[in-house]
């Protein structure tokens, strides 16, 4: 590490963070050497990885406005890293001017600068939480003042269930959260997948594992039954970047389409809560 870099307080720089990796591979600053030398690890196995890291982006971006488009004034982004421009707010507020965002990251480095971020934009909220815990997150007086559960939200959770171990439960963390979502609601996702390159699934499962890097590469049939209750729209689960509606052609440029076969694999899906789940917690103000 170098001796003129800062490390924020209660921040390991011996740990590499899955926020400030994909700061790095997204070209922006904020990123320890630590962190570096995991995504360099990362890219001599998958040399386009920011390519794909940039497409991922680029789907969150055209998820949200194809939701604000469709009614939905309020988004809760789960993992959502460091800020990065154009933010979710900024996305959705080009418009819906007086949407309501909750972004929730567990890195104390997001929360430190999505609080210099927010500070002047009213109706925008920070909060520091496990996506592991959904409870506290449902019931924090942050999300609740913001979010009105009995109106539609998109939940967003872009590149971050593939962190989530098999023994964490990923389809019960999903499900907690859909009892909250009204009609209308919608889920968006991103998730690395098990038909990526076998040695490049190989290389990263030992370099990540006993790190919070630590991914799972999942099956499309795993990853759909995480989606198990929404209807998917659009073309369901595809290619990050692929994945597209045609009644958006007009308003946003395509994603733009890797050379080849990309070795680590990311598939997008968006989908719909059609019906009131049975158990809905009442919104709480």
């Amino acid at each position: 590490m170098s001796e003129l870099e800062r490390v924020p307080p209660g921040v390991d720089p011996r740990v590499p963070s899955v926020a400030r990796v994909y700061d790095y591979l997204l070209g922006g600053k904020d990123h320890l050497a630590v962190d570096r030398a995991f995504a360099d690890k990362l890219l001599a196995v998958a040399p386009e990885t920011r390519q794909v890291a940039r497409a991922n982006r680029l789907f969150l971006v055209r998820a949200v406005r194809h939701l604000a488009r469709r009614g939905v004034r309020q988004f809760l982004d789960l993992g959502t890293g460091i800020p990065t421009s154009p933010s979710v707010h900024e996305v959705a507020r080009e418009i819906v001017p007086d949407c309501r965002v909750v972004y929730v990251d567990y890195d104390p480095v997001v929360r430190l600068h999505s609080e210099v971020l927010l500070a002047s934009s009213p109706g925008v909220e920070a909060v520091q939480a496990d996506l592991r815990e959904p409870g506290a997150i449902l019931g924090d007086p942050r999300v609740t003042r913001l979010i009105d559960f009995s109106q539609p939200v998109g939940v967003l959770m872009v590149g971050i269930l593939h962190f989530i171990l098999d023994s964490e439960d990923p389809a019960g963390i999903i499900a907690d959260f859909r009892t909250w979502m009204a009609p209308g609601s919608h889920l968006v996702l991103t998730h690395a997948m098990a038909d990526s390159a076998p040695e490049a699934v190989a290389q990263l499962s030992t370099a990540t594992a006993g790190t919070p890097a630590q991914s799972v590469f999942r099956t499309r049939e795993e990853v759909l039954r995480l989606a198990e209750g929404f209807e998917l729209i659009g073309p369901g689960l595809a290619p990050v970047h692929e994945w597209r509606i045609p009644d958006d052609d007009e308003y946003e440029p395509p994603i733009p389409l890797l050379e080849g076969v990309p070795a680590v694999r990311i598939d997008a899906a968006v989908g719909r809560v059609t019906s009131s789940p049975d158990s809905a917690e009442p919104a709480r103000h």
